[in-house]
């Protein structure tokens, strides 16, 4: 019973701050506690002060966006995978739950000296994390840029949030996703792959399905079953359309070329897949988009964006690529 008043509290702290839009900073402790439906007493029995309940809904924000941030990121192998996993895991936070993504976004930074000081923390393991991907995913292919670049990359990101946030609220944030990815990856991948994701659409929430499954059928007397690898090289060119065959190969699991080559052109002859474009030049990569068909069978399940239970956490322990 404390603690769901303690919860109500909190989350009326954010939303009395979050109503006053550009004057969240003064939203009165008054208006907090009406919000809240307690008395005067109760909420000085949880907290000493505004200052106070206002740090502890700022950990109640960050702790409700840290469970989804985390899993979407450690689900993937690759850093650029696992970077856009975890950035759409914290657009959608902000859109699923508003006042306290606000407060975690925005107002966090109308707090006092404690608050300061832990949002600073937080945006430092923000950056820490980054500089940390993004060096690895150079590993041999060139000179990392310093550290103080992926600070800034933080706070670049972190500005037009806050600038849509209060001056677009009505718009919500996914729409800012290729963006914000493209300026991620920029100083770490080269303008090629930031130009590449500027086009790429927002990942649909996970719903996954386990390896080896077969799902369904491409049709009666096709021949053919939809297996769980299949399915999921159909949903990472739904997920990235203009996808060449080695990024729907690393997005797939599919080690082999010559077999994702080879499923490729099955998928191709079976009207699933076409080429977005003619090649622009001999020996130019291919670019790959779904069919009509094509996104009929991918729109059920959708594997690319659930990893399998094995790889599961495997990005936390071993190196991003």
């Amino acid at each position: 019973m404390e603690q769901a008043q303690r919860t109500r509290i909190l989350e009326s702290m954010a939303q009395a701050m979050s109503e006053r839009g550009l004057g969240g900073a003064t939203a009165p402790l008054s208006a907090v506690i009406a919000r809240a439906g307690v008395s005067s007493g109760a909420f000085h029995e949880q907290f000493a002060d505004r200052e106070a309940c206002l740090l502890a809904a700022f950990e109640l924000a960050l702790e409700r966006a840290r469970g989804p941030v985390l899993s979407a990121y450690d689900a993937e192998v690759r850093w650029l995978d696992a970077l856009k996993a975890a950035l759409a895991a914290v657009l959608r936070f902000l859109e699923e739950e508003p006042a306290l993504g606000r407060l975690l976004v925005v107002y966090s930074m109308s707090g006092g000296e404690r608050l300061l000081r832990r949002r600073a923390q937080v945006l430092a393991a923000l950056a820490e994390a980054i500089d940390r991907g993004g060096g690895e995913a150079l590993a041999g292919r060139g000179q990392p840029p310093p550290a103080v670049v992926a600070e800034g990359l933080v706070g670049a990101v972190l500005a037009i949030l806050q600038n849509r946030l209060l001056e677009h609220p009505e718009r919500g944030v996914m729409d800012l996703f290729g963006s914000l990815v493209s300026i991620l990856v920029l100083p770490y991948l080269g303008a090629g792959a930031a130009r590449r994701e500027l086009m790429r659409p927002v990942p649909r929430a996970r719903a996954g399905a386990g390896p080896g499954a077969e799902v369904t059928s491409f049709g009666e007397g096709s021949g053919m079953r939809l297996t769980y690898r299949t399915a999921r090289v159909l949903a990472a060119i739904g997920d990235y359309p203009g996808a060449s065959n080695r990024e729907v190969a690393e997005r797939a699991g599919v080690v082999d070329q010559g077999q994702i080559s080879k499923l490729l052109a099955r998928l191709q002859a079976r009207g699933l897949i076409a080429k977005a474009a003619p090649a622009q030049a001999r020996g130019a990569p291919n670019s790959w988009q779904l069919t009509e068909r094509g996104r009929a069978m991918a729109g059920g399940e959708h594997p690319s964006e659930g990893a399998p239970p094995a790889l599961a956490g495997a990005g936390a322990g071993r190196r991003r690529r």
